[in-house]
């Protein structure tokens, strides 16, 4: 009888070589899917991280009492941010942003007056911009099954798109021809926004708007590096096939088939192309698998489509950019509210640098109180007094480093005829 081997588990049990052979493949492909980096894109990732966490701790502050929000309370919404560590050390990195004051022994946290006033400029924005986030509500209905959205789905990507927090309230009631809220249950979970009326205008992709402009036939473009050969051949033979607008329904379509992913390409693509930063997360996106009959292993599936998407796994989320929108790691067209978020942006390095500096030169004051660098101080003290020193008692003497000097007194020290 054959001997069966046996491997011992983490969970002090025995599997065989065969389950443990398996075992070992199977986490190494769920776990091993990833896309080759590319340094540009991340760097655009690391950039936004920092300027999503400030911009939500300031509409935290913006919707408190006065505009002023307890450094306790704001320790407690750390959790939701993921973040880690003191609030106080987070805030005081950013003087430019918050105003952090002691008052009644007890911290509080305000805006800072540049950061008010990019505060009411990103207002002033939002509400020229309201009619183009209409237009965009409505074209994320009219891809989606039966014209309808979640309200508490939508609500985990309405920063991604522009909406204001209060877009419920702000945006939808003022274009009822277009919008209607439904809830069939009674329960806050199932209230939904409904399309009312097909605008045939917004029925139109990103894809297809610049085929149009370019007299040509919609295609998707590649943004891949000649050396990638094998992946720019797999793309071109998807490319082959016509493009289907996500704006055209599941009619005829069968899952699946390479039509059906075509269009799923067309629809995560559209998807990015109407939001600010053209990325957004996988796991926000899969929400959406059922209204937008997205595939079951979304991350798998766009892995597939390397010279449209981006796919990263940086602070351990999985993220899909689009390509074609950045230049490096900046984005090619800009919305206007994502200019104000990034003047946010800038004011927030500022006070990062500021910090970092006083942060600096507050260690070096301690190192030289303990007298740490006290010898390199005082050898280049005693060196500089003794070049004054020289400079006082005889300027002749100090000349002759002068090179000019030093061949004129070599030729009156040698030379006899020299005057």
């Amino acid at each position: 009888m054959a001997a069966r081997i046996f491997v011992k588990s983490q969970r002090n049990g025995y599997l065989s070589l065969c389950d443990a052979v398996f075992n070992f493949h199977l986490g190494r492909r769920f776990s091993l899917w990833s896309m080759k980096k590319d340094p540009d894109l991340e760097a655009a990732l690391h950039r936004n991280r920092r300027w999503v966490v400030n911009n939500q701790i300031k509409n935290i502050i913006m919707r408190c009492p006065n505009q002023v929000a307890s450094v306790k309370y704001l320790q407690k919404k750390f959790k939701t941010l993921d973040l880690q560590g003191k609030a106080l050390n987070w805030l005081k990195k950013y003087p430019c942003c918050f105003e952090v004051y002691l008052e009644n022994d007890e911290y509080y946290c305000g805006l800072t007056k540049r950061m008010m006033f990019l505060a009411e400029e990103e207002e002033s924005v939002k509400d020229m911009q309201e009619p183009l986030y209409a237009d965009r509500l409505a074209k994320l209905l009219m891809m989606s099954r039966g014209q309808r959205l979640n309200v508490m789905k939508l609500n985990e990507l309405r920063r991604n798109f522009g909406f204001p927090d209060d877009y419920l309230l702000r945006i939808v009631p003022k274009y009822p021809q277009i919008f209607r809220v439904v809830n069939h249950t009674g329960r806050r979970s199932s209230m939904e926004i409904e399309l009312t009326t097909w605008n045939p205008d917004l029925a139109i992709s990103a894809i297809e708007r610049t085929a149009k402009k370019d007299g040509r036939e919609p295609c998707f473009p590649c943004s891949l590096p000649p050396t990638w050969v094998k992946s720019r051949e797999r793309f071109e033979d998807f490319n082959s096939t016509p493009y289907i607008s996500p704006y055209s329904g599941l009619d005829g379509l069968v899952e699946g088939s390479k039509e059906m992913d075509k269009r799923t390409v067309g629809l995560v693509h559209e998807l990015l192309s109407l939001t600010l930063w053209k990325k957004a997360s996988i796991f926000k996106l899969g929400h959406f698998r059922r209204e937008l009959c997205l595939p079951e292993k979304l991350n798998v599936f766009l892995l597939k489509h390397p010279g449209i998407f981006y796919v990263s796994n940086r602070y351990q989320i999985y993220t899909v950019l689009l390509r074609e929108a950045y230049n490096g790691s900046e984005l090619i067209e800009k919305d206007p509210l994502l200019v104000v978020k990034e003047k946010f942006g800038e004011l927030m390095q500022e006070g990062l640098h500021e910090y970092n500096r006083r942060h600096y030169l507050l260690n070096l004051e301690k190192k030289r109180n303990r007298g740490m660098i006290k010898p390199k101080l005082e050898k280049r003290r005693n060196q500089s007094d003794e070049t004054s020193e020289q400079d006082n008692e005889g300027g002749d003497l100090g000349g002759i480093f002068d090179p000019e000097e030093r061949k004129r007194f070599y030729k009156v020290l040698f030379d006899d005829n020299a005057p």
